[in-house]
């Protein structure tokens, strides 16, 4: 089950075993949520009630330039920068790894990012991988590196291809 976090949601239980991730959940994830930075999204252990997993999602934009030129000579020249969808972290405690659950939850947030793009703007699915193990979890879902940065992103063009 994926649902909103909120106060009933077990957090300090949760260990991924990337302290920045943990203390986000723990300590961050509900004052963004009040301040409409991001949501998040947690998947629970239908037995336990345990936080398997989590992810954020957000509004973003990346500048224009920073875009391959391939994909560059596609976007209008009138935006400095352009819209997009900012998946801006995702972690699974590590009694839950190796099950399939990130797959699972990036899934989950593909499909809603896909879904909001019919109502508000968005180009891509962005991430910045906090590490290369991170890194390689995204290209194997077909993201793209952006070159001068350490993002990634997946075009909305593609999900349609899954959820159209």
């Amino acid at each position: 089950m994926i649902e909103l976090l909120d106060k009933k949601h077990k957090r300090n239980e949760f260990d991924c075993g990337k302290e920045l991730l943990n203390n986000y959940l723990k300590f961050q994830a509900g004052q963004d949520i009040k301040r409409k930075l991001s949501v998040c999204f947690v998947m629970l252990d239908k037995h336990s009630q345990n936080i398997q997993g989590y992810y954020t999602l957000s509004n973003n934009s990346i500048p224009l330039s920073d875009f391959p030129e391939r994909i560059q000579h596609k976007l209008p020249k009138s935006y400095l920068s352009i819209p997009t969808t900012l998946l801006g972290r995702l972690a699974i405690d590590k009694r839950y790894q190796g099950k399939g659950i990130g797959k699972i939850l990036l899934i989950d947030a593909l499909k809603r990012s896909y879904d909001i793009s019919h109502k508000i703007g968005s180009f891509a699915v962005v991430v910045d991988p906090i590490d290369k193990e991170a890194e390689k979890f995204y290209e194997k879902y077909d993201f793209i590196s952006l070159p001068n940065s350490r993002k990634m992103i997946l075009a909305i063009k593609t999900l349609k291809e899954l959820f159209g």
